[in-house]
């Protein structure tokens, strides 16, 4: 290990080109995420790790969830048949009201 840099006034604090170094950390942090990734499970919209039920859900899970579109959600709500609640900017849907929903009749859920 060199105790000088080329222009001869930096210590050296590892044994690599500076350009090597960086391109070791991205590979590094590749390896990491993908790994990451591979541990995510593509599992049920409505499980969340560490609750029994999601409290909370956003209308593209409810999309997912009920496989219809985002115009059926609104269509949804005009009628009644789901509340929208609102946290700051955003909104979600309870639980509960979509149990509701997802217990009502087949034909009850046509618009």
């Amino acid at each position: 290990m060199k105790e000088l840099s080329q222009n001869g006034n930096t210590p050296m604090l590892f044994p690599y080109e500076p350009t090597a170094y960086w391109q070791n950390i991205r590979q590094i942090i590749r390896e990491e995420v993908a790994k990451i990734e591979k541990e995510i499970p593509k599992g049920n919209v409505l499980e969340t790790p560490g609750l029994t039920y999601k409290p909370l859900l956003k209308i593209t899970e409810l999309c997912t969830l009920f496989q219809v579109t985002k115009p059926t959600i609104y269509s949804w709500i005009k009628a009644g048949k789901l509340k929208p609640v609102k946290v700051r900017s955003r909104v979600y849907f309870l639980f509960q009201d979509v149990q509701k929903l997802m217990s009502s009749e087949p034909q009850d859920m046509d618009t």
